[in-house]
């Protein structure tokens, strides 16, 4: 995809992985409106030139606040990277609000923005949705199962709709990062992916147009669980 010029979208767009999207897409000429809940993390981003839109993403009134925000402009590229963890506990049911507000996010609302906002992208002659899955999209680790579950069934999504607009102007693309340092894993013993170098192979992936952007450790994952599902859940299941 040819960026120069394009209108881009990136929810979650103030913060990590999202945040430093934003900033190589404008580095490669597009134009970008990043959306998040934060008003001074959206204030600084403005002071560097891009396009706000303030919004929870796990609201109705978020969403529309999104939709409003773009659907008179001629948007080309809408990446859903928005997410959130969960503090879902198995054996605390008053952890299932933690949960709903998780699926909310990940999975509901990235579903309602390419329902909604593909006239929009169908109207351009190059578009592309680009969904933020996760390499436990692959295969789950059990202290974050609505997390996993939210990004399995939004990796089964975008395969999806990806046949379903087989035909149309509009690619759909899966970015699959790998741990990557942001204030989601800040504590989290072991090897993180910097948010840059993600956001780099993501970028790298829209541009020379792939339908799936493997970054960083999920290249050994994808391999690993080409040859054995199995051995790919045993090894995740404990990371």
């Amino acid at each position: 995809m040819n960026l120069l010029g394009k209108l881009a979208l990136v929810t979650g767009g103030s913060d990590g992985i999202g945040r430093e999207i934003a900033l190589q897409l404008k580095g490669a000429g597009a134009n970008v409106i990043v959306t998040g809940r934060s008003v001074e993390k959206l204030q600084a981003m403005a002071a560097l030139g891009f396009g706000t839109i303030a919004g929870d993403l796990s609201t109705p009134a978020g969403i529309d606040a999104v939709v409003a925000g773009v659907a008179d402009k001629p948007l080309a590229l809408l990446v859903n990277n928005a997410g959130v963890s969960s503090d879902y506990d198995l054996d605390t049911p008053e952890t299932l609000d933690s949960a709903a507000h998780c699926i909310r996010t990940n999975l509901d609302a990235p579903i309602a923005l390419c329902t909604r906002l593909l006239p929009v992208l169908r109207a351009q002659g190059e578009a592309a949705i680009v969904n933020v899955t996760s390499g436990l999209a692959i295969a789950p680790r059990a202290g974050g199962s609505i997390y996993c579950a939210t990004k399995a069934g939004l990796r089964s999504y975008t395969q999806a709709i990806r046949h379903l607009l087989r035909d149309s102007n509009v690619r759909v693309i899966e970015a699959l990062p790998p741990v990557v340092e942001t204030n989601m894993t800040a504590g989290r013993a072991g090897k993180k992916m910097s948010a840059h170098d993600c956001a780099a192979e993501i970028v790298r992936g829209i541009r020379t147009g792939k339908s799936e952007v493997n970054a960083g450790m999920v290249k050994m994952l994808q391999l690993v669980h080409s040859i054995s599902p199995a051995l790919a859940r045993r090894i995740m299941i404990r990371f």
